[in-house]
């Protein structure tokens, strides 16, 4: 990412209960996109979403919220997105991706495995048509740096160090974070690792809805327990060179927004 430049944090959907945090970086190499939140084809078709998601969801489907029609409203042409690099493959993470045809799409290989061949118990949450135009898969192996104590960093080709998928494995098979440098030092999406801010603060506390959510969503509570552990000492220890944020918490959503006025 450019010195001069900052992460912009937007979201797909500005329904309290709906949100999914994406961020747009200006990088050396073009735009690049984290998560995508829903898409177009979303909007045109909400029954592709299945009928359980959209009514425990109620996702409000409005056009102006898409990733693309933000970056369009930010004075910025969608061509430009080079790269998308998705935390998970998951329905209300992936939607936008055939927006950005153009664009390399960069995931974890079990994510990518896991998403194109699901079992039975799996399917309701990865949605074929949301990847029916074939997009630029970039597949990452687990494997590479270390990064405040975190194994198997991958660093995204052509970014250099400053944009690199952080394995946290748990809420899906092959669920990462996404950490980007910027000029005020790194931030971390962590996707879906966690759902409520208060998860990663020490003491960690959860509401009862949102400790009952992940369990029911989770493809395996163990690692997802122990990454959750590791964020929370992220946050402890390194909470002046690291910001994190979750994929669906408002309030983090509301302050970066009131920032960005």
């Amino acid at each position: 990412m450019e010195d001069d430049s900052s992460p912009v944090l937007a979201g797909s959907s500005r329904r309290r209960a709906s949100f999914a945090h994406c961020l747009l970086i200006e990088s050396s190499d073009g735009l690049v996109l984290v998560d995508t939140g829903f898409g177009t084809g979303d909007i045109a078709d909400p029954k592709r979403l299945g009928q359980p998601f959209r009514a425990m969801m109620r996702p409000e489907l409005n056009e102006s919220e898409t990733a693309v029609s933000q970056v369009r409203a930010m004075g910025r042409d969608p061509a430009d997105v080079r790269h998308i690099v998705v935390t998970h493959l998951d329905l209300d993470h992936a939607g936008g991706l055939s927006d950005f045809p153009q664009a390399k799409v960069h995931v974890f290989a079990p994510e990518l495995e896991i998403a194109q061949n699901p079992p039975l118990v799996e399917k309701a949450r990865y949605i074929q048509e949301q990847w029916a135009h074939g997009p630029d898969w970039v597949s990452h192996a687990v494997d590479g740096d270390t990064w405040f104590g975190f194994e198997s960093v991958k660093p995204i080709d052509g970014l250099g160090d400053d944009v690199a998928l952080v394995p946290l494995v748990g809420h899906s098979k092959g669920h990462s974070g996404v950490a980007v440098r910027g000029s005020g030092g790194w931030m971390l999406h962590c996707g879906d690792a966690y759902f409520f801010n208060a998860e990663v603060e020490t003491p960690r506390r959860v509401t009862p809805g949102f400790r009952a959510f992940e369990n029911i969503t989770q493809w395996k509570r163990g690692p997802r327990m122990r990454n959750l552990e590791r964020l929370q000492e992220l946050r402890r220890d390194h909470g002046s060179e690291v910001e994190l944020f979750c994929s669906h918490d408002p309030e983090t959503f509301d302050a970066h927004a009131h920032s960005a006025e």
